[in-house]
């Protein structure tokens, strides 16, 4: 995302507006205590969670798991009476991908399982091979000059691409952490990544688009991946290619546990012959290449008002080695439970509260993405009637930990009116509102578009070392009380928003391109 850049004039502006904002903000603590004491008695988070991630399984965009989660929210949404329940489509996607079936283990010189995951949109076996280890270094693994050269050697062969071993250091250090007031008090722009990053990354796109069709081409079996990330049985899994409807089939693409990976670079080093057994079978689906977002609402009760929107959301698709609970099973969660409480409460909000839960982030925040262009501001940068009538979104995507304050985004004016909405949970360890940016989540699309959209900040628990897009990202790691927690939060704001006066302030609009638009 492009930084946003005052002119000094309008900073003198908003800067004088704070004090008046902050003066004229009035906080609903009445309806807050509600929403806290319902949450606190009767939450339904575990059961919520528990459909989302256990019963529906992985939740891959436009995989069967995604879908099964999808339709249970809606018809649950419905069942709390909410209206316009549905799974919108925001565009094509893509081939939906799951795995029917799957093993891997070592056969030479011993037989042993192995803890591994096929790559998503992984090529199929078509049943079971077997067949020599050959190492690839990771050093050599993006030089297409190399690989070329050693085309030989992949053919018939599994290709295993590895590096030193890790270090295990962090073992000593806890693996799991809350935000101490320091942190919170010198809060830094997160997950920020420039345009020229980006474009970088494409470039390096490109060239690992490129390396598995040149192993492919060699006649290798199969490429065994694992990162240095990789510690203690949790294997990092993700894929970054192959749900395009113009892409083929790609080689078989399996990530296995480091351990399991430096074993066998030791055991080839020494002189030993290596041998895997592998199946792989996969399903690939383009009988449907839309992607959808989950949308539900609460009507607004205010004749003036209701027309007016309120947002809030998470997106709900996840990898597929786990069932996507921290990421982000969690911010669906939340969000749910958040309109699930103010629809139980009957509180009447003024205006319309819509929640969303967005398809293809991981592949680019394509869901957001895809709604805000067809609801808020088009391709050709033009913004539509709707637009001007969304006070905010809110959104959750940082893992379980419960919220502890929210980035501001620059938006000066905002940050007296959601002090003020915080004081009544500083009991709760929330209070920070800092006007340093975060990235990387589906609030940025909104942010191009000219509404105020905003990541709350949240304790990072184990999201970032154990459970980000690894097989670990399942219900257990979840943190049920850090959900209540930011269950009424995230209510609270919402409701603040739909019944307040005005429409929350706005930033100047940002005039270029979206920063994911064509990467």
């Amino acid at each position: 995302m492009k930084h946003f850049y005052f002119k000094p004039i309008f900073a003198a502006l908003m800067l004088a507006s704070v004090s008046l904002y902050a003066q004229q903000e009035v906080v609903d603590t009445a309806a807050f205590s509600k929403i806290r004491k319902a949450e606190m008695t009767n939450s339904h988070i575990p059961t919520i969670a528990h459909y989302i991630t256990d019963v529906s399984g992985p939740r891959l965009t436009n995989s069967p798991g995604y879908k099964r989660a999808g339709m249970w929210a809606v018809e649950t949404m419905k069942k709390w009476g909410m209206a316009n329940t549905a799974m919108e489509p925001w565009g094509d996607f893509g081939k939906g991908w799951e795995i029917e079936d799957f093993s891997i283990s070592l056969k030479a010189p011993y037989s042993q399982s192995i803890t591994a995951y096929p790559e998503p949109w992984s090529g199929n076996t078509k049943g079971e091979i077997r067949g020599e280890v050959v190492i690839l270094p990771q050093a050599n693994a993006m030089d297409t000059a190399y690989i070329i050269k050693h085309s030989a050697d992949f053919k018939g062969k599994f290709v295993l691409v590895v590096a030193g071993a890790p270090a295990y250091e962090p073992d000593f250090k806890p693996s799991a952490e809350r935000l101490a007031d320091t942190a919170l008090a010198n809060m830094k722009d997160t997950y920020m990544l420039s345009r020229e990053v980006l474009e970088g990354y494409l470039k390096y796109f490109n060239i690992i688009n490129r390396v598995p069709q040149l192993i492919q081409k060699s006649g290798a079996l199969a490429i065994i991946t694992s990162g240095g990330e990789n510690r203690n049985g949790t294997v990092f899994v993700q894929g970054l290619m192959g749900y395009k409807t113009n892409t083929s089939e790609s080689v078989v693409k399996v990530a296995i546990a480091s351990e399991d990976a430096q074993r066998i670079k030791r055991l080839i080093a020494s002189g030993q012959k290596v041998e895997l057994n592998l199946n792989v079978k996969a399903k690939f689906n383009d009988s449907d290449i839309k992607g959808y977002n989950v949308v539900g609402e609460i009507p607004g009760t205010d004749p003036k008002l209701k027309a007016q929107l309120v947002m809030l959301g998470g997106h709900m698709d996840a990898w597929a080695s786990s069932t996507g609970a921290t990421d982000n099973g969690a911010g669906c969660i939340v969000m749910l439970e958040a309109v699930r409480l103010l629809d139980s409460l009957g509180l009447k909000p003024k205006r319309t509260i819509r929640i969303a839960l967005w398809g293809g982030e991981e592949q680019g925040l394509l869901g957001s993405y895809g709604y805000v262009k067809n609801h808020f501001r088009g391709v050709d940068l033009a913004l539509k009637p709707e637009q001007a009538k969304v006070s905010a979104y809110f959104n959750l995507d940082n893992g379980t930990g419960k919220i502890r304050g929210i980035f501001a985004q620059d938006n000066t004016a905002i940050k007296p009116i959601f002090e003020e909405w915080f004081k009544p949970f500083a009991d709760l360890g929330a209070s920070t509102v800092t006007l340093k940016n975060t990235g990387s989540t589906d609030h940025l699309s909104f942010d191009w578009a000219g509404i105020p959209g905003f990541q709350f900040i949240q304790d990072p628990i184990d999201y970032e070392t154990r459970t980000h897009h690894s097989n670990m990202d399942n219900y257990d790691h979840l943190k049920i009380e850090d959900l209540k927690q930011a269950a009424i939060i995230v209510a609270s704001f919402v409701y603040q928003a739909s019944n307040r006066t005005d429409l929350l302030p706005r930033k100047p609009l940002e005039k270029g391109t979206f920063v994911f638009d064509g990467l």
